[in-house]
């Protein structure tokens, strides 16, 4: 046998349905306006939404002491490099004085102005 919805089935179907079209509606407008906003490029964190080669500015990267090229085979060489500047690098950081401490977020060592 056949059972057929009640009149309070369909509309729980109905409710169903509409809840699932306005969550898909409202989400798309907020992502549009997150989008539109610009606010989606404060969102660095996330690999897709990192900034593309034509919105790096001349000589943003050039901030780096050493870097690797982008395409390029490894080899001992530029291994040995490679550690080496690493290791200037963790000279440097160790020079601080508890360099992962709860003090290196401090207003000072941030040069934030304290009130």
């Amino acid at each position: 046998m056949k059972k057929k919805l009640n009149k309070g089935g369909w509309n729980l179907v109905i409710l169903g349905v509409l809840a699932v079209v306005i969550a898909g509606a409202t989400t798309g407008v907020s992502l549009a306006i997150y989008h539109n906003s610009g606010d989606i490029y404060l969102d660095r964190s996330r690999p897709g939404y990192l900034p593309d080669e034509a919105e790096i500015e001349e000589g943003e990267e050039q901030n780096l002491e050493y870097k690797l090229e982008k395409s390029g085979k490894i080899d001992m060489e530029v291994l040995e490099e490679y550690l080496k500047n690493l290791d200037i690098e963790v000279k440097a950081i160790d020079a601080y004085e508890k360099p992962f401490g709860a003090e290196a977020l401090s207003d000072d060592r941030l040069g934030l102005p304290t009130e």
